[in-house]
């Protein structure tokens, strides 16, 4: 066929795709030149840690443009962003922590669902870094929770308490003594459950669709089809952002709420 690929340009190609996938997804901690910008990063510096702190940057401007210049008539931003923190108050956060515990920690699980989202969605632009799809990230997410979880736990049942919340009640001393440590270690694992979660949704999700476009470098006009299909997945992974956002915040409600709630032996 006049039109077939030589295999060693295909080769090449797949190389190449391959490469740029490592680089864009995993090679993250080290220097980078910054899109639009005529430098470098330092090798302490990385991209997903700059994609971290211009997150933080644009919720923080979204939050002074949000701010009601008249408190008895919320328009605009403001009341979008009003109706958002009662639907997390009233629909997440009260029904796992309790009417207590859940008004007073409303605000940490509203910021932990913007700040994923954000980071989510910014992963999305073109020349962007998803930091969601960095274990790091998304374990010192995780590391917050499991602190509210434990020290949390501690203040709020005491020591003695705590650790008795771990004990079943109604069985025999020989079985809590298999279960209790069992029950402490569903509390790392929870943890672990949230991070892994978050990080390999989003990771996967942009494999897939870096790999479906690379799949046009490759073989050119005859992968045609697989520009439908990254396009039909960029729309879903916007569903996912969304999802993923929800589904971390929610659990870490759960979570927590299950610890400071917990039966005492």
């Amino acid at each position: 066929m006049t039109n077939a690929i030589p295999i060693e340009t295909t080769v090449d190609r797949t190389a190449a795709v391959q490469t740029f996938i490592m680089h864009h997804m995993a090679d993250s901690q080290q220097a980078h030149l910054i899109p639009g910008l005529p430098f470098e990063l330092p090798n302490w510096i990385s991209l997903h840690g700059v994609m971290v702190v211009l997150c933080s940057v644009l919720l923080l401007l979204i939050a002074w443009l949000s701010r009601r210049r008249n408190p008895e008539v919320p328009r605009g931003l403001s009341n979008l962003l009003e109706a958002f923190v009662a639907y997390m108050r009233d629909q997440v956060v009260v029904p796992a922590l309790g009417p207590e515990d859940g008004v007073r920690m409303t605000p940490m699980f509203c910021s932990f669902f913007v700040f994923i989202l954000m980071m989510n969605l910014i992963g999305l632009i073109p020349s962007f870094y998803t930091a969601t799809a960095n274990i790091n990230v998304t374990g010192a997410l995780a590391v917050i929770v499991l602190g509210f979880m434990v020290v949390g736990s501690v203040i709020r049942l005491g020591p003695i308490g705590f650790f008795r919340s771990f004990c079943v009640p109604g069985v025999p001393w020989p079985i809590q003594a298999f279960l209790v440590p069992l029950e402490m270690l569903g509390v790392l694992i929870k943890a672990m459950a949230l991070m892994i979660r978050l990080f390999a949704n989003e990771l996967g999700g942009h494999i897939v669709l870096l790999s479906l476009v690379g799949l046009l470098v490759i073989y050119g006009w005859m992968a045609l089809p697989s520009l439908l299909m990254a396009v039909m997945i960029y729309l879903l992974e916007i569903g996912v952002a969304v999802l993923q956002a929800y589904i971390f915040t929610l659990l870490s409600a759960i979570f927590i709420g299950q610890r400071y709630h917990a039966s005492h032996g």
